[in-house]
C-alpha cells in the first residue's frame, strides 16, 4: 500500500513544517479544512447589515459577527441594494434587478390549482362532453380561464415542480369520496360532498405545488416578453412596507426607479412568492431619482430637481397609495440628492452632502413639518429596523452608525464608525497581530516602530472616527524618503479611489518584490532584502514626540495613519463603502453590536506596530512569504506526487435477499436483492441510498429510495409474513408505501435495525426522545416518536405532516400518553400499565441502535375473537346451515371474512398461544347462559335474550396469545388500568414545585387518580380512589387541571374543584352527549374540550368560560375519526378512520386540524400524516410553539372568552 503525502502544516509563527500528527488526528485536520462553510443565512439570518462597495461587490455583517462575509457571486457587480429580514433586493450594474432569497428549514411552497369539470349524460352518466354555454373542461376555480394541467408553467426558471398533480379529496375541513368530486346542481352553484338526485354537474380540484429552489444566490426578476409592458432599465429601489398588512404571509412593498424618472411597483411580492409577479407603472409629477419605503406606510421619493415626492394614501387596502404631495427642500440653493424613511421618521441628504432630519413625520402627516440639520456629511444614509440609521462617510466612504437614536430621541446624538474587517483579510496583512507573529519568526523580533511609537495612553478599546466632514489634524513627517507626506488617510483626507486602485496593485519581478506605490512615494520596496525567507532584524528609528506619528522603519517607507484610524484590513486595502442598506438589522439602542471596538490583547507595542506599515507594504510581504512557501512545498512534495491520496472517505454496502411487494401488475410479492450503500464524505456526514432490484417479464430493473427522505419505517401485521413498509413523504400522501418482506423474524429485524440506524445518522436523531416528542401507536402495537419541529404548531406555513420523521422505540403497548416534563404511561393489550425508563431500543433494535441501560423485559396478551353464526330453522331450531345470502358460519365480527378455529392464526409471527379457545361473555349487550347473543337477522342489533321475532344468533370465541419482547419500560403493579391521562404541562407553567396530576380507568371502570407522580418518580407512589355512580372508560385531564370522563352509558362528565392541593375534587357534573350519539373518548387540552363518539364523529365543546366550566353544547366538526388528542397548545391530532390517497385507501392515519387559533379553536381542515395502521397518537407532551410573525404580533389581543375558561 503507498504511502501518503506528509502535508505541511503551519506553526503559530507561520513556520512551514512537516505534520507529525497522528494518523488520526490528521484525518480531523483534513476534514475540518474541507468542511464547506455553512450558508451566510444559516447563521444570522434575521440581523444582517448589507453594503456594496465601490467595486460592486456585496458584503453583510451580522450583528454576532466581527467580519465583513462577502456574498460569492464573482459574475455580479452592483449598484445598490435594499434589504429586509428574509430576502435582500438589488440592482446589478447591468441595471437589472435581482433578489437574494436567504434560506431557511421551511421550503418556500405555492399552490397550483386547476378544476375539471363534468356534466352528468343521461346515456353515459358523468362525462367530459360539456354544454356550447358551459365553463370549460378544465379551468380555474372561476371557471372563466382556461386552465388545462399541461399548459400551468412555472413563472421563470428559480421554480421548481415538487410532484406531480393530484386530486385534492379535502372539500369544507372534511374527506370526500373516493375521486375528490363535489356535486352541484349546475355550473356555478353551490357544492357538496355528496351526490344527490339533481346533481347535474360535477368538479373536482387538482393541486400541484411548485418550490421556489433560488435560494442563497442572487435571482434575477424575469420579465414579460411584450416590450410595451417592459419597464425600462431600474437606477434605483427600495424594499419595504412589511407591516402594512398580515395577508399573505411576508407580503412586501417593491418600489424601484428608472432611468427615465418613472416609478414601478413589484405586484404580489410574499414569502410565498419573492420574485412577484409583474411590474407596474404608476404617474409622477416629475422625473423621480431616488425612493425609500419604509416598513409601514411611509413612501418618500427625490425629483431631479432637489425636491420630495411624499406617496398617501398607503393603507391595507391600497399598499400603492393613492396621490403624490411634494416637500421643498431645506435650502433653495442644494436640493435633496437622498432620502431614506423608517416607520416614522425621514432622514435626508442635499447636494452639498449635509444630512438632514425631517421633523413630525408621522402615518397620519407623511410629510411632516420642518427640517433639522445634522453634523456630519454622508454620501448616503439609511434607515434601518427599530428607525435606527445608517449612512456612508462623504470623504473616507466608511459606514457609520448613529448612537443614541432611540423612541424618544429620533434624531441620535452622534455618528460612529464601523471597524470590522472584512473575513477575506483574516488570513492578511491587516491584523497586528499577524504581524506581529510573521515578524517573530521571518527574523528578531519586530521592536523598531514599537519602541519609537507613542503609547496608547488613552486605554480606550473603541475607535472614535472624526464625523464626518470633519478635517483630521494632518502632521509634517520628518522622513527624507518621503517628501509628498502622507499616503494614507481618515474621512476628512479626500482620497480618491483612483489612489486607493493604485495602492493596492503590487507587482513582482525576479526574487525581489517591488511595489507600484502612490505617485508621491519615492522610494518602493525593492530596497528590503527579501532574496530568502530569513528577514534581518530593522533598524532602530529615533522617537517622536508624542503629538505626532511614528517614524517608518528599514523595512519600508511608510505612509502615515493618524492614532485611532489604523486600517485593520490586508492586501485589499481599506474597503470604500458606496451603499449600505440596514432594513433586515435588528440593532436595539441598548444592545448596540460590536463593531467600534478594536480586538482585545493587543499589546500597545503591537497596536503601534500596526500603525507603522501600510497595507500596500504589507501586501508586497505577504506575497514575497507566500511565493517561498510554495517553491518549498513544491520542493517537498515532488517525490511523493505518485502516491495516492489519503482522502477518509468510505463506502460501505450492505447485500440481501428479500420479497417485495410490487403494487402493479402482477400485484404478488417478487424475489427481489436488495443493497443499502452508504457513503461517508470528507465532512464525515454520512448518506445512505437503498436499492432493489427485481425482474419483470425478464426485464432487469431497479427502484431506489435515498433514506434521507425516508420519514417511518414500519413493521406490518402480517399474518404469513415477516414484512415491512418504507415511507417518504411523497408515498405517504400516495398512501403508496414501499413493502418489503424477509424470510425470517431474525433477518426483518436485522434489516430494520440497519435501516433505521442509517436513517437516524442522516438526520442526525440519536438518544431518547426528548419530552417533547409525539408519541404514536400502531394497530401492531409498536410505538414511534416523532420530535417536533417549530413550525409544526406555527399559525402560518406549518410543516406538514407527512414530512414529520417517525422513529420505533422498543416495547409494545396499546396506548401511551406522555407530558412536557418527560413522564410517560403506556397501556398494554392486556390493561397492564408500564411507565418510561428513559432509554432508548430494544426488541429488534440492538448494538448502537438501542441504549446500554433502562431496558427491561415486557409481555403483553390480547384476544383474538371469532364468531359462530347460526340461523332458526323450524324443523331444526337454531343451526350451521344458513342461507346462501348468510355471511360466513365462522367469521369474523363483520362477517366478511371467514375465520374458523383450526384457520385462525395469531396476529402475526411474534404472537404465540397461551390457551384454548374459550366462550367470551363479555361482549357488548350480553349474552345467555352458553354465551349466544339473539337478532333478527344478519347484521343487526343484538341483545342477549331470545324473543319471537329473533331468527338469527351468535357467540363470540376468544383466544389469548402472547408476545414477549424488551423495551424502556416498567410494569405499574397492581391494578389494570383501560385509559390513563397526564395533565399536559402549560407552556407558561413552572414545571416544577408540585407533583403532576396523572388520572386513570381500570379494567373495572372505576376512575383512580395517582399521587407522587414527579420527573424524578415517573411511576408514582399510590392510588387514590375517586367515587363515580357509574363504570367510566374514557377520561381527560386538561393543562389547567380541568378534569373530563365518558361514562359508559355515552355521556360526559366534569370534575369540579380539582387543584394542585385537591387532586381528587370535589364532585362529579353530568353533561348529556350529542343528540342520538354515545361518547367514547374525551381529550382535554389547554382550553379546549374535544370528545369522539361510537360513530367516528368528533365533537367539540362550545361555550366554556370561567364561570361556566362545563360549557353549554356540542358543535360537530368531523367524521371518520376513531382516536383524537389534544395537546398543551389546543392543537387536535387524530387517528382518522379511512383516508383516500392516490393509489390506495388508508385505514388508521394521523391526521393533523389546521388552523387552530385562539379565535377559531375548531380550525379550518386537515393536513395528513403517516398513514396505514395507526391505532393512536398523544401529542400532549409538545408545547413547542411557532415562531411568531410579524403579522400576529400586530393582532389586537382577543377577548378572554376568544382564549377559552381557564388563565393558568
Amino acid at each position: 500500500m503507498p504511502l501518503p503525502a506528509r502535508p505541511l502544516a503551519r506553526a503559530p509563527g507561520g513556520e512551514a513544517r512537516l505534520s507529525r500528527q497522528p494518523r488520526s488526528q490528521r484525518s480531523r485536520l483534513r476534514l475540518a479544512r474541507r468542511r464547506p462553510r455553512l450558508p451566510l443565512a444559516a447563521t444570522m439570518p434575521n440581523s444582517v447589515l448589507w453594503a456594496v462597495d465601490l467595486f460592486g461587490r456585496v458584503y453583510t455583517l451580522s450583528t454576532a459577527g466581527q467580519y465583513w462575509e462577502l456574498c460569492k457571486d464573482a459574475q455580479l457587480e452592483f449598484k445598490r441594494v435594499s434589504a429586509t429580514t428574509q430576502c435582500c433586493w438589488g440592482i446589478a450594474c447591468d441595471n437589472q434587478v435581482y433578489v437574494y432569497v436567504c434560506a431557511s428549514d421551511v421550503p418556500i411552497r405555492r399552490r397550483e390549482e386547476a378544476y375539471e369539470n363534468q356534466r352528468w349524460n343521461p346515456v353515459g352518466g358523468f362525462c367530459e362532453k360539456l354544454l356550447l354555454s358551459d365553463r370549460w373542461l378544465w379551468s380555474d376555480v372561476s371557471g372563466l380561464q382556461h386552465r388545462p394541467l399541461d399548459g400551468v408553467a412555472l413563472p421563470s426558471p428559480h421554480w421548481e415542480w415538487e410532484s406531480d398533480w393530484y386530486v385534492d379529496e379535502n372539500f369544507g375541513g372534511e374527506p370526500t369520496e373516493k375521486g375528490g368530486w363535489t356535486y352541484a346542481i349546475d355550473f356555478p352553484a353551490t357544492y357538496t360532498r355528496d351526490k344527490k338526485w339533481n346533481s347535474c354537474v360535477r368538479r373536482r380540484k387538482w393541486i400541484r405545488y411548485r418550490r421556489y429552489k433560488s435560494r442563497d444566490i442572487w435571482a434575477k426578476i424575469p420579465s414579460k416578453d411584450d416590450p410595451k409592458e417592459l419597464p425600462d432599465p431600474f437606477n434605483d429601489l427600495s424594499v419595504g412596507g412589511w407591516e402594512i398588512m398580515e395577508e399573505p404571509v411576508g407580503r412586501l412593498s417593491v418600489w424601484a426607479v428608472s432611468l427615465q424618472g418613472r416609478v414601478w411597483y413589484r405586484e404580489d411580492v410574499s414569502h410565498s412568492n419573492p420574485e412577484g409577479s409583474s411590474w407596474s407603472l404608476l404617474d409622477t409629477p416629475g422625473e423621480v431619482v431616488q425612493i425609500s419605503c419604509g416598513p409601514h406606510d411611509l413612501l418618500w421619493a427625490t425629483l431631479w430637481e432637489g425636491q420630495a415626492l411624499v406617496r398617501e394614501g398607503i393603507n391595507r387596502s391600497n399598499p400603492k397609495g393613492s396621490s403624490w404631495s411634494i416637500v421643498e427642500p431645506p435650502g433653495s440653493e442644494n436640493g435633496i440628492m437622498h432620502v431614506s424613511v423608517g416607520v416614522s421618521v425621514v432622514w435626508a441628504v442635499t447636494k452639498d452632502r449635509k444630512v438632514w432630519f425631517r421633523r413630525g413625520v408621522n402615518s397620519h402627516n407623511p410629510c411632516g413639518t420642518s427640517w433639522i440639520e445634522m453634523v456630519g456629511e454622508m454620501t448616503m444614509v439609511n434607515v434601518g429596523m427599530n428607525d435606527q440609521v445608517w449612512g456612508i462617510g462623504c470623504e473616507d466612504r466608511a459606514v457609520y452608525f448613529r448612537q443614541g437614536v432611540t423612541p424618544s430621541e429620533l434624531s441620535g446624538k452622534t455618528w460612529k464608525a464601523i471597524v470590522v474587517a472584512r473575513e477575506c483579510d483574516r488570513s492578511h496583512s491587516g491584523s497586528s497581530s499577524s504581524l506581529l507573529s510573521a515578524g517573530c519568526f521571518f527574523g528578531d523580533e519586530v521592536r523598531g516602530s514599537g519602541e519609537s511609537a507613542p503609547s496608547d495612553t488613552d486605554a480606550s478599546s473603541e475607535i472614535e472616527r472624526p464625523g464626518p466632514g470633519q478635517p483630521l489634524p494632518a502632521e509634517p513627517l520628518d522622513d527624507s524618503r518621503n517628501p509628498t507626506g502622507s499616503l494614507a488617510s481618515g474621512p476628512g483626507a479626500g482620497r480618491t479611489t483612483e489612489d486607493t486602485v493604485e495602492d493596492a496593485c503590487p507587482a513582482k519581478s525576479g526574487r525581489e518584490a517591488r511595489l507600484d506605490t502612490h505617485p508621491g512615494q519615492a522610494s518602493t520596496l525593492a530596497e528590503l532584502p527579501w532574496t530568502n525567507i530569513d528577514l534581518k532584524e530593522p533598524k532602530k528609528v529615533p522617537s517622536h514626540s508624542a503629538a505626532s506619528f511614528p517614524e517608518t522603519n528599514s523595512l519600508s517607507s511608510l505612509g502615515i495613519l493618524p492614532l485611532g484610524l489604523e486600517e485593520p484590513y490586508g492586501a485589499d486595502d481599506h474597503p470604500l463603502w458606496a451603499w449600505v442598506s440596514a432594513g433586515g438589522c435588528a440593532v436595539e439602542a441598548c444592545a448596540v453590536p460590536r463593531w467600534f471596538t478594536v480586538q482585545a490583547g493587543l499589546s500597545p507595542s503591537v497596536q503601534t506596530l500596526s500603525l507603522s506599515i501600510t497595507p500596500a507594504q504589507t501586501a508586497a510581504w505577504r506575497k514575497q512569504i507566500f511565493q517561498q512557501l510554495t517553491e518549498r512545498t513544491k520542493r517537498e512534495l515532488e517525490n511523493f506526487r505518485h502516491y495516492e491520496q489519503a482522502v477518509e472517505q468510505s463506502v460501505w454496502v450492505k447485500t440481501g435477499a428479500l420479497q417485495w411487494w410490487c403494487d402493479w401488475k402482477p400485484h404478488k410479492w417478487l424475489d427481489v436483492r436488495v443493497a443499502l450503500e452508504q457513503f461517508t464524505g470528507h465532512d464525515g456526514a454520512r448518506d445512505s441510498i437503498l436499492f432493489i432490484y427485481y425482474v419483470v417479464h425478464e426485464e432487469k430493473k431497479y427502484i431506489h429510495m435515498f433514506l434521507n427522505e425516508v420519514t417511518a419505517l414500519v413493521p406490518v401485521l402480517n399474518e404469513t409474513k415477516h414484512s415491512f413498509a418504507l415511507y417518504t413523504p411523497e408515498r405517504t400522501r400516495q398512501r403508496w408505501p414501499v413493502r418489503l418482506a424477509a424470510a425470517t423474524e431474525q433477518d426483518m429485524n436485522d434489516w430494520l435495525a440497519l435501516l433505521s440506524l442509517s436513517c437516524c445518522e442522516s438526520r442526525k436523531v440519536q438518544g431518547r426522545p426528548s419530552p417533547q416528542a409525539i408519541w404514536s401507536v400502531t394497530c401492531k402495537g409498536d410505538i414511534f416518536v416523532s420530535e417536533p419541529s417549530l413550525d409544526l404548531e406555527a399559525h402560518e406555513h406549518p410543516l406538514p405532516c407527512d414530512q414529520m420523521f417517525w422513529r420505533q422505540m422498543g416495547g409494545h403497548l396499546r396506548v401511551v400518553e406522555a407530558n412536557s416534563r418527560g413522564v410517560v404511561w403506556g397501556l398494554g393489550y392486556d390493561h397492564t400499565a408500564w411507565v418510561y425508563t428513559g432509554g432508548y431500543g430494544g426488541g429488534c433494535f440492538q448494538g448502537l441502535a438501542s441504549s446500554t441501560s433502562n431496558i427491561y423485559t415486557q409481555s403483553d396478551v390480547k384476544c383474538v375473537h371469532i364468531y359462530e353464526n347460526q340461523r332458526w330453522n323450524p324443523v331444526t331450531g337454531y343451526t350451521s346451515r344458513g342461507l346462501p345470502t348468510d355471511r360466513y358460519m365462522w367469521s369474523d365480527a363483520s362477517g366478511l371474512q371467514e375465520c374458523t378455529k383450526a384457520g385462525t392464526k395469531p396476529p402475526s409471527l411474534q404472537w404465540a398461544w397461551v390457551s384454548d379457545w374459550f366462550v367470551d361473555f363479555s361482549v357488548p349487550g350480553g349474552t345467555d347462559q352458553e354465551g349466544w347473543q339473539y337478532a333478527s337477522d344478519f347484521p343487526a342489533s343484538y341483545h342477549g335474550s331470545k324473543t319471537m321475532k329473533d331468527f338469527v344468533r351468535r357467540r363470540c370465541w376468544a383466544r389469548k396469545c402472547k408476545l414477549v419482547t424488551s423495551g424502556p419500560w416498567l410494569e405499574v403493579a397492581p391494578i389494570a388500568l383501560r385509559d390513563v391521562s397526564i395533565i399536559p404541562e402549560s407552556p407558561s407553567a413552572e414545571g416544577s414545585g408540585h407533583s403532576i396530576a396523572l388520572w386513570a380507568i381500570s379494567d373495572k371502570g372505576d376512575v383512580l387518580c395517582r399521587l407522587g407522580v414527579s420527573e424524578l418518580n415517573p411511576a408514582g407512589s399510590s392510588w387514590l380512589h375517586v367515587g363515580t355512580d357509574q363504570p367510566f372508560m374514557s377520561i381527560s385531564i386538561g393543562a389547567c387541571y380541568q378534569v373530563w370522563a365518558v361514562a359508559r352509558d355515552g355521556s360526559a362528565f366534569y370534575r369540579g374543584s380539582v387543584y394542585p392541593s385537591q387532586p381528587a375534587g370535589d364532585c362529579w357534573y353530568h353533561i348529556p352527549p350529542p343528540p342520538r350519539q354515545r361518547l367514547k373518548q374525551v381529550s382535554v387540552g389547554q382550553t379546549s374540550v374535544y370528545a369522539l363518539d361510537d360513530n367516528g364523529n368528533l365533537w367539540y365543546r362550545q361555550g366554556i368560560t370561567p364561570s361556566y366550566p362545563q360549557g353549554s353544547s356540542w358543535e360537530h366538526v368531523s367524521n371518520n375519526v376513531c382516536r383524537v388528542s389534544v395537546g398543551p397548545l389546543d392543537q387536535v391530532w387524530v387517528i382518522a378512520s379511512k383516508v383516500q390517497g392516490s393509489h390506495s385507501l388508508s385505514r388508521g392515519t394521523v391526521c393533523h386540524r389546521t388552523g387552530v387559533q385562539p379565535h377559531e379553536p375548531k380550525g379550518q381542515g386537515w393536513d395528513y400524516g403517516i398513514g396505514g395502521g395507526w391505532d393512536h397518537i398523544s401529542v400532549r407532551a409538545n408545547a413547542t410553539r411557532g415562531p411568531r410573525s410579524s403579522s400576529q404580533e400586530q393582532e389586537p389581543s382577543a377577548p378572554p372568552e376568544a382564549y377559552g375558561p381557564i388563565c393558568c
